[in-house]
């Protein structure tokens, strides 16, 4: 793993897997989509390039600045693209890297040990999909200039000498291929603060020069952490009240393989763990957070038993000790093998086995050298464990009660008649009028429907056991069919799109919240797999006579003045007969509510997507948990963004 090893870079280090073709016209396959996804993952290809430097030992410092054109651009202190001519394709190292697809010196490990980067598409594709590209480098005492212009190269330049190493990469992306070519601050500020906390030490500085302040200031921000993931578990655990001081960290390199490790119960009742692999987010786990699983389960009761901390024949399930948790595992591998519905899970099985033996060397020690810790996160997990027996014996009581009814679904679910899940839909509704509504307006071959009465109970406050016992929340799982937590299963989902209908207020917001808090910290996976929707009913409606027959719905005040605005440029006299302002879901008659809400052709839903689970998690976290002074400075910075007002 050491960076002695791999010093070569050089155009020889480039190893040429194919053409870089189709690219333009099936993007999808090479950046996940052309939305705000896909265009964000441009940076993220170039951030990787830098960061791999970082990996090797050749770089500490990464820029990353939002042009005020709309380009970006990337600056490293590394070893700097190669510039000699490929020996294969006499091309300077710098054009093969842009213009040939999978040109990298990640693929015959010589220049680099390990590397980042999930698709390791690289350079080329950013280049593609730009409609302008400009290369710098620093090299052996040189400053070179390589420009691409609708992805063909122009020369490359000496532009004269230079006494820094490192290369400079600004690029503009092509809006005929995005949907949206502007870059989200908050997005890049998380990926790029995940990456910081991944690299100790490393430094990476980010500029928005897009926008400034009263004062004329740009907006910026510089993150650096000298004990990196340890400082990433404090930062997942700084709305919450750990139960032991220090923060466990461990870390250890073996053959091809290196594993780091940090982690910190605190007194909530959600797990945190969070696994990367070569610094990408698994957010599917794998084989390195099965090893961490195992080693925990095994080594928590081993130790709680021989201290007598267990009574008797008393045993916690994994579930019971990771209450509270916060970790991060993080493991650096020669050879990633990336699995899963979104290959992000670790399939490497050297590296169960491993993250398994240092976690039993090292934990062993920290527990022997820390009891009165240990005493007190096996005291937790002991009353987890007791709340999940008496969950489970609820469960059982209410299976068992199911059995004796009629039919085991929810009573106040009406099921649709399709048995297939890839086109069955579950509405969840916001009170039993809307419900009605929503019954009789549903195309009952597909759609469901579940009623929720008032507010169901914040999981964020409550433990497993009362969490189960609440009438709306056992509906809602029973409903789903998948199970939680450990039983989880996605097989058994009953419906692929689950929808959240609540009235177009404040208080239906907090509803939605509720339930969006239920679905992460229980079935998460319904959230990563993309089956979470928001139905967005309208607020207004717009009646230009009296029969109405020429009604426009409008979802927001500005949609409403825009319609009005638009109306009265075709007729200047044009005036509404009456405009109608929804109050909730039931107000609405059922053919309304089936046009403009539930009517797959004409409605709009939002799909919840999750692209970075910690900071979804202390978002939940700071909305829903203890901490009313968190609750109030978040809601105090963030009040002025509508993207937090628009869930």
């Amino acid at each position: 793993m050491a960076a002695e090893e791999k010093q070569e870079y050089n155009s020889d280090s480039l190893t040429v897997l194919e053409g870089l073709e189709a690219v333009r016209k099936r993007p999808g396959m090479y950046i996940g989509s052309t939305g705000e996804r896909g265009l964000h993952h441009l940076v993220w290809e170039i951030v990787d390039n830098a960061v791999d430097e970082a990996l090797a030992g050749y770089c500490d410092t990464i820029d990353v600045t939002l042009l005020e054109d709309g380009g970006v651009r990337v600056q490293d202190n590394g070893r700097g693209i190669p510039v000699d001519l490929h020996p294969k394709l006499q091309k300077p190292g710098v054009e093969v890297a842009y213009t040939v697809l999978h040109a990298g010196g990640k693929f015959d490990g010589k220049a680099y040990a390990v590397s980042g980067g999930l698709h390791g598409v690289g350079a080329a594709v950013v280049n593609a999909l730009s409609t302008k590209v400009t290369v710098e480098i620093h090299k052996a005492g040189k400053h070179w200039r390589q420009g691409f212009v609708a992805s063909k190269p122009d020369p490359i330049e000496k532009l004269g000498d230079t006494d820094r190493t490192g290369t400079t990469v600004s690029f503009w992306p092509d809006p005929a291929i995005f949907e949206t070519i502007e870059f989200d601050f908050q997005t890049i500020y998380r990926r790029l603060q995940e990456m910081a906390f991944l690299n100790k030490g490393l430094t990476i500085h980010i500029v928005d020069e897009r926008q400034t302040d009263e004062e004329g200031r740009k907006r910026e921000v510089t993150f650096c952490y000298k004990e990196g993931i340890a400082d990433f578990v404090r930062h997942l655990n700084q709305t919450k009240t750990p139960i032991h001081k220090s923060v466990i960290q461990f870390d250890a390199e073996g053959d091809g393989i290196a594993v780091e490790i940090a982690m910190q119960w605190n007194e909530s009742y959600g797990e945190s763990v969070y696994t990367f692999a070569n610094t990408i987010n698994t957010h599917e786990g794998g084989t390195h957070e099965e090893g961490f699983r195992s080693a925990l389960t095994t080594l928590i009761n081993r130790y709680g038993t021989e201290k007598k901390i267990l009574k008797g024949d008393e045993k916690l399930s994994g579930e019971d000790i990771r209450e509270g948790l916060a970790a991060i595992i993080s493991v650096k591998l020669a050879n990633p093998q990336f699995e899963g519905q979104t290959k992000t899970k670790l399939g490497n099985t050297e590296a169960k086995s491993f993250v398994q033996k240092i976690c039993n060397e090292w934990l062993v020690d920290w527990l022997d050298r820390n009891p009165a810790e240990a005493r007190t996160i096996i005291s937790k997990a002991s009353q987890a464990a007791r709340a999940r027996i008496a969950a489970a014996q609820a469960r059982k009581l209410a299976r068992r009660k199911s059995l004796l009814e009629s039919g085991s679904m929810p009573g106040k679910l009406a099921d649709c008649q399709s048995t297939d899940p890839r086109v069955s839909e579950l509405f969840i509704v916001e009170g039993d009028s809307a419900g009605g509504s929503a019954k009789q307006g549903r195309d009952p071959k597909v759609q469901a429907i579940l009623p929720i009465r008032g507010k169901i109970l914040n999981v964020e406050k409550a433990r497993i056991d009362r969490v189960l016992k609440n009438n709306e929340v056992q509906a809602l799982i029973t409903a789903l069919g998948t199970g939680i937590h450990d039983d989880f299963d996605i097989e058994k989902l009953r419906y692929h799109k689950i929808i959240l209908m609540a009235d177009a207020d404040v208080d239906g917001q907090h509803i939605q919240t509720l339930l969006l808090t239920l679905l992460f910290r229980f079935m998460r996976p319904l959230v990563e797999l993309g089956h979470v929707y928001l139905a967005a009913p309208p607020l207004y409606k717009i009646k230009w006579n009296r029969k109405g027959d020429d009604a426009q719905y409008a979802y927001s005040d500005r949609e409403r003045d825009g319609l009005i605005r638009l109306r009265q440029e075709k007729k200047p006299n044009a005036k509404p007969d009456d405009i109608q302002r929804f109050k909730g879901l039931g107000e609405m008659n059922y053919p309304e509510l089936w046009e403009t809400t539930m009517n797959p052709a004409t409605r709009t839903l939002r799909q919840v997507s999750l692209d970075d689970a910690a900071t979804a998690d202390e978002l939940f976290s700071v909305l829903m948990g203890e901490d009313v002074e968190a609750r109030r400075s978040f809601i105090q910075r963030n009040a002025k963004d509508v993207r937090f007002l628009d869930i």
